[in-house]
């Protein structure tokens, strides 16, 4: 295998250099794995299935690279690879002009944006404050997580909700399309099974209507990919290594495709991870999940940040919170988190692009659509939108106060800088003219002098299934 490594290495590092494209965006085409040749000079093994599938796609792109040996091949001109995209789609150039944009597939962005600014935990103190209001009913908690992120907000809330109900089983869902999200949620989780080990954690990638009864529309249930694992031992140490084993599963189930009209990723390959300890298997017996037989019932559901700004309101009501809404026991409760504005970054933001919107519909308004959304069900629901006073709350990017003083330093300039046009979701297109000079990064010296800082506000609302 590790001849094997070696001569995979030696042709992608071959195709890379003459079609003049990094080794990370040659992982992500072919394997949805930005990191695939990086693991390979470590010494990590891959599938003969994954080694057909590099060396199918540079044999199909090897007359693109001939016609253009004196320049530049474009992504577009690449052939899509076979297993990860349909007939049609394997026809269609995924260039900038023809590939909707997503703008949280920018990983530099987002990993920058939560290791600079504290909204996740802002976000999990608040939802924390949910747990007194419920009332589990046996034989466990049941949370979901609709969008489990990079699991800072999840693992947060099984500490809290183990300080309230220290020896209840816990049932566990999070929905992640994001396969770096995933290995870095998974990195999270070993310490959470030293601490509370009647934990069932369960990830998936399936659609909002789909996730949290883990069951994939008709026509996707016979592919549905679904792995079982124990976990063997009573350490975190050796919960983490066999956590660490689960990449190439992850790599195969979670490849994604982007989709016609909205660049929303969607699956290739509908996909559930179940995860609890073997010790404790007898235990947790009547919640480990089981294909087609989970009936929702949450307790509570966390929804923070699950949609774009600019979506319509049929669609953020349709797609995620009216089935969300739906998948709540008697008593459980929806934690919904959006962005409000009205902040230091909206007024950045602004003096660029003046007039520019950073966000959508307000609490009121979805909730008003929800209602109308669910007809005569309404009924069976509270809905809290609450004062501003009690919706509305900040977080901030992290300074020194040293850091805002006379001379800002430039560090501190693009951290500001990549946190304000993340929270907005400015896409590249609109970035490329501005970033040509320094003006941008003088605009936010001044915008972190006038406010001593830079912050944003979230608004939440709750929505809760009435107990009779």
């Amino acid at each position: 295998m590790k001849s094997q490594n070696v001569s995979l290495l030696e042709k992608i590092e071959e195709f890379c250099r003459k079609a003049n494209i990094a080794e990370s965006t040659f992982g992500y085409l072919v394997v949805n794995d930005g990191k695939l040749c990086s693991r390979l000079r470590n010494g990590k093994d891959v599938t003969m299935n994954t080694a057909n599938k590099i060396q199918m796609y540079i044999d199909e792109n090897k007359s693109s690279l001939k016609s253009n040996e004196n320049s530049e091949v474009s992504i577009s001109k690449l052939n899509t690879p076979i297993e990860n995209f349909d007939e049609k789609s394997k026809t269609q150039d995924i260039s900038k002009k023809d590939k909707p944009f997503r703008f949280f597939d920018n990983r530099q962005k987002y990993l920058s944006f939560v290791n600079t600014c504290n909204e996740k935990w802002k976000i999990a103190e608040r939802a924390a404050e949910e747990l007194k209001h419920i009332q589990p009913n046996p034989p466990a908690f049941r949370l979901f997580d609709a969008g489990v992120g990079d699991g800072t907000l999840l693992c947060h809330m099984i500490r809290a909700m183990h300080r309230l109900f220290p020896t209840m089983p816990f049932f566990l869902v999070g929905k992640e399309i994001s396969l770096e999200d995933v290995r870095l949620c998974l990195e999270k989780l070993p310490d959470r099974f030293v601490e509370h080990p009647a934990n069932v954690i369960v990830l998936t990638n399936l659609y909002y209507s789909e996730a949290p009864w883990l069951k994939p529309g008709k026509s996707k249930t016979e592919d549905l990919f679904w792995k079982e694992v124990q976990l063997e031992g009573n350490s975190s140490f050796e919960f983490g290594e066999q956590l660490r084993m689960l990449d190439q599963f992850l790599v195969e189930g979670w490849q994604t495709v982007p989709g016609k009209k909205t660049g929303n990723p969607t699956y290739v390959r509908p996909s559930v991870l179940v995860l609890y300890r073997a010790d404790h298997r007898f235990l947790l017996d009547s919640i480990i999940p089981k294909k087609g037989e989970i009936g929702g019932e949450y307790d509570l559901l966390l929804a923070s940040q699950p949609w774009r700004n600019q979506m319509d309101l049929d669609f953020k009501i349709e797609k995620i919170l009216s089935p969300l809404t739906l998948s709540l026991r008697k008593g459980g409760r929806l934690f919904a988190v959006q962005s409000y504005g009205n902040d230091p970054a909206t007024d950045l933001i602004n003096q660029i692009w003046d007039g520019e919107k950073t966000t959508g519909q307000n609490r009121h308004e979805l909730i008003n659509g929800l209602k109308k959304s669910l007809g005569q069900n309404a009924r069976m629901f509270n809905f809290n939108t609450g004062s501003d006073a009690r919706s509305v709350f900040s977080y901030h990017m992290h300074t020194l106060p040293e850091e805002i003083s006379t001379n800002i330093g430039t560090s501190t300039l693009f951290a500001a800088w990549n946190a304000a046009i993340y929270a907005a979701q400015i896409e590249d297109e609109k970035l490329e003219s501005v970033i040509s000079n320094d003006e941008y990064l003088k605009i936010t010296e001044r915008v972190l002098k006038k406010y001593g800082g830079l912050w944003f506000n979230d608004e939440s609302f709750i929505v809760s299934r009435k107990r009779s």
